[in-house]
């Protein structure tokens, strides 16, 4: 690398004019000073062009004045090629408005060469090769911060004072949805859910100039929300304008881990209940069935009916404690390479009757590509037949519609049953997977429990959105 500290400096001075030549190598051998200088000379444009590209030289001095083309071409051809190396422009006379020129079109430097002495030639490849550093210190700054910038899981932004997007990296289009010209028309409080917060971050921003691990929900393009954590902060420019930088980064991944561990450890506690009342229940059941079946028949000939009837319903008692006992176990599952394609359309067919009955519009929309997962098919089917026929349950007396879709989202696979039916309340939504709990007439309310086990066992994670009057969608995301 160029450097002030380099030893050996290669010049190259591209000249048609060989006596020029002479006299500017001359001025270049009398500098004073620990370097050397190893000069050489190039009489053409061509000739100059290719050498510049080569990067041989450290520094090239370039005479205005090369035969039909000017130094000025040459200086503007080797830029446009990335050609990165110091480049001074010598004129014959000074002419303000094409050494202008020459240093908007990437030249270190410029020179007048009747004003040409050894002071001024030193003084000039100090300043170029010092200018040299800075730049490639600056490109190589620019390049290991714009690599973070691109790289990285979280979504950086850059906004004007009032929160207008100016600049946003990958992570931010494919989160929310927008191009980055759309979010170049948008601010930053028009993202988040909740319009009484983005006036409080707004308000906090101005009074204190930073936040900083601020827990909220955005909104993406497609209404999707997104739990988010928000660090930002009031900067400065070298001019003085104030502008907003700030972070974003995605926490809807973990918080759907920590409301299934929530769910994982409802269902654990409902078990053990199931077991302990089943165990204290079953015990004396045994004793009343036994003590019933040693009854001598001809003792209590007349009191049959009531023996016939503590038999029979003990009978029913006990079965009852077996289907809860057996609903409490985890599923068991034997995986094989399965789409979820051709699991979701079993599904649909077993549920077809009743769709066809509750003449409900079904609607699918699958991913081109299979989406191939390890699974158990059978059991895998039943999971999402529950949800099936949840939604067609929930259905609308007129107009109702149930959408079945898959699509993918970075690294996932996911699986959305969406019905436009009564919707769940809040209350009941955080009960939905609870054992034995059911709003419905007649229910046992085993039939989503059963199926958030058969879901967790295929380590997918459960979302539930609804909202009362217009529907509810179960999501359920499998990892590729």
């Amino acid at each position: 690398m160029l450097s002030l500290h380099t030893n050996t400096i290669n010049i190259l001075i591209i000249d048609d004019d060989e006596d020029d030549f002479i006299i500017i190598k001359e001025y270049i051998k009398n500098i004073s000073g620990r370097n050397k200088f190893v000069i050489q000379w190039c009489g053409g444009y061509q000739e100059g062009v290719e050498a510049v590209c080569t990067g041989e030289h450290d520094i090239y001095f370039v005479d205005f004045r090369l035969g039909p083309k000017t130094g000025l071409d040459l200086i503007k051809e080797v830029v446009s090629k990335n050609c990165d190396q110091p480049l001074i422009l010598l004129t014959g006379a000074g002419n303000q408005e094409i050494d202008l020129e020459a240093m908007q079109a990437g030249a270190a430097d410029y020179l007048v060469k009747s004003d040409l002495n050894t002071e001024k030639l030193e003084r000039c490849i100090r300043y170029a090769v010092a200018r040299h550093e800075f730049v490639n210190a600056l490109k190589a700054n620019e390049q290991k911060f714009r690599g973070i910038f691109e790289k990285t899981k979280d979504f950086i932004f850059i906004a004007d004072e009032k929160g207008l997007f100016k600049e946003v990296n990958p992570v931010g289009e494919s989160l929310l949805g927008y191009s980055r010209e759309e979010m170049f028309d948008m601010h930053l409080y028009n993202l988040l859910a909740d319009t009484n917060e983005a006036l409080a971050i707004k308000e906090t921003l101005l009074q204190k100039g930073e936040i900083k691990d601020r827990e909220l929900t955005l909104l993406a393009k497609n209404n999707q929300p997104i739990n988010s954590i928000l660090s930002v902060s009031y900067e400065k420019d070298a001019s003085g304008i104030f502008y907003i930088q700030g972070i974003i980064h995605d926490i809807t991944g973990m918080k759907n881990v920590e409301k299934a561990k929530l769910q994982t450890a409802k269902l654990k506690a409902a078990e053990r209940l199931v077991r302990i009342l089943a165990h204290e229940v079953r015990n004396p059941l045994n004793n009343i069935i036994l003590a019933v079946e040693q009854l001598d028949p001809a003792k209590f000939k007349e009191e049959k009916v009531y023996t016939d009837i503590i038999q029979r319903n003990s009978s029913r008692i006990d079965k009852l404690i077996t289907e809860l006992l057996n609903s409490s176990r985890p599923a068991t599952i034997s995986l094989e390479k399965a789409t979820l394609q051709s699991i979701l359309a079993k599904s649909i067919a077993a549920a077809m009757d009743r769709i066809i009955l509750k003449k409900i519009d079904l609607r699918q929309d699958y991913s081109r590509n299979e989406a191939w997962i390890m699974a158990d098919p059978d059991k895998l089917s039943i999971a999402f037949l529950n949800i099936i026929i949840n939604g067609v349950e929930a259905a609308r007396p007129d107009a109702s519609s149930l959408l079945v879709q898959l699509k993918e989202d970075r690294d996932n696979y996911v699986v959305s049953i969406t019905d436009n039916g009564h919707g769940i309340s809040d209350e009941n939504l955080n009960r939905l997977f609870e054992p034995y709990f059911t709003s419905k007439t007649g229910g046992m309310g085993l039939g989503l429990s059963t199926a958030l086990s058969i879901f967790e066992s295929h380590k997918a994670l459960v979302e539930v959105k609804s909202v009362l009057g217009n529907g509810t969608s179960f999501n359920l995301i499998f990892k590729k």
